[in-house]
């Protein structure tokens, strides 16, 4: 089996695994992130900064994951995309990590691939991509025996044809199955060529209220039309149709709300007249 190597491992995230486990066993103590109160959980949204800025958002959210569910594959979304794109999917192989390679669920896959306009990804022939790679290494350590079917979703209405789709192929296939959806939230200042909200502590509030309080709670509520129509109007998603997709195959899979684990933004740790926004959401 082809092993997709790595592209972010040793400056996004560590490339040991003695140190990945070192950094996960630290995010698990953080204090600043909530337990989940409910359980039943499916899936949830995370973010996929470096590991510094909002690794432990995305640690905890997949950790609480793993204390209910034990699927036999996840399906990952991600993928900074535009709306015309073609969704992007890597068929055969597997996805190296610092825990060893993660499968893809070629079975799977191969009943989903006919049904949508894919670009198609190998091993050897692909475009470094942050937003799945990153939480990787976590779905390695809290679910060291499942595959992946890992999915770079445009911002459409087709997002939501994709997550029902991969959730009904999958119980067809009789798997045990749960969702990741990656996403940062809105990426203000000069940097990022908006800055509606000026700079500084009152920028990042008003952002807050703004742009990721109401994308927070459409995501909260699993509207995933929402999502996408706030992204494009409020630039307070990066990959918004990620979202869409995760949410709808949460909904398949049961789910009928989210729940905020942490929400914050880069200028906490680093302050700066840009930052982006980080929330970790379980369903």
């Amino acid at each position: 089996m082809e092993v997709r190597p790595t592209a972010f491992a040793g400056s996004w995230y560590p490339s040991s695994p003695a140190t990945c486990e070192k950094e996960i066993k630290q995010f698990q103590a953080d204090g600043q992130i909530a337990a989940p109160s409910g359980s039943g959980h499916v899936g949830g949204i995370v973010p996929h900064a470096g590991w510094f800025f909002s690794g432990a958002i995305a640690c905890r959210v997949i950790e609480a994951l793993s204390l209910e569910a034990s699927p036999d594959t996840l399906l990952v979304f991600g993928r900074h995309m535009h709306p015309g794109e073609s969704p992007v999917l890597m068929p055969s192989g597997s996805w190296q990590t610092p825990f060893g390679p993660l499968p893809v669920d070629e079975a799977l896959v191969a009943e989903l691939m006919p049904n949508f306009h894919f670009k198609l990804e190998s091993p050897r022939h692909f475009e470094p991509d942050n937003t799945i790679e990153l939480q990787l290494p976590f779905i390695k350590y809290f679910f060291p025996d499942a595959s992946i079917v890992a999915v770079g979703v445009p911002p459409a209405e087709s997002a939501m044809a994709i997550g029902r789709s991969a959730v009904e192929i999958g119980q067809r296939q009789h798997k045990r199955l749960a969702v990741i959806g990656s996403t940062d939230l809105t990426h203000h200042g000069a940097n990022y060529g908006y800055s509606p909200h000026g700079h500084g502590p009152r920028a990042v509030a008003r952002v807050r209220e703004k742009n990721d309080g109401p994308m927070v709670t459409a995501m909260e509520e699993m509207d995933a039309s929402r999502v996408l129509t706030q992204a494009r109007d409020q630039h307070s998603a990066c990959c918004a149709g990620a979202v869409a997709a995760a949410l709808t195959a949460g909904h398949c899979l049961g789910a009928v709300r989210g729940e905020t684990l942490a929400y914050t933004t880069s200028y906490a740790k680093s302050p700066g007249d840009s930052f982006v926004g980080y929330a970790g959401i379980l369903f």
